[in-house]
């Protein structure tokens, strides 16, 4: 009789799908998105991304992904994640947190926030290296 893998890790996290996809997906304004669905990852991602290409300071991109990222850390708990443990990319739904990381990541380090810079990137490795080669490889 074998016992249980005491080497393997937590299965993979698996979020639910963001009820935001659909009004995204329809193009509507990320800050519209964000008022209707405020804890949704995908929304806040998408407003930060949206920063990013209107050109907005730093600050605000980091304001964005970090409120994008705590709404996202109390989705993850909420659908059993420990705080460690595989987030794949390939599940659509995990993109909104993933990419709220790397954004996070990103606007720390152009903020001079290098412990943080490196927290949230090897956070994003840790969850997803597919995750990590798309958004900061």
């Amino acid at each position: 009789m074998t016992g249980p893998d005491l080497m393997a890790g937590p299965p993979p996290t698996h979020l639910p799908e963001d009820p935001a996809t659909e009004a995204l997906g329809a193009g509507e304004q990320p800050a519209a998105v964000v008022r209707r669905f405020p804890a949704s990852p995908l929304a806040w991602a998408t407003l930060a991304e949206s920063a990013v290409e209107q050109g907005a300071d730093d600050v605000t991109v980091y304001a964005y992904s970090r409120v994008g990222y705590h709404r996202s850390l109390d989705m993850l708990r909420r659908n059993g994640w420990k705080g460690h443990g595989p987030v794949p990319w390939e599940h659509e739904p995990n993109r909104g947190f993933l990419t709220c990381l790397a954004l996070l990541a990103k606007a720390a380090r152009a903020i001079g926030e290098t412990e943080e810079w490196e927290r949230c990137s090897t956070f994003l490795r840790d969850s997803s290296p597919t995750a990590y080669e798309e958004l900061l490889g």
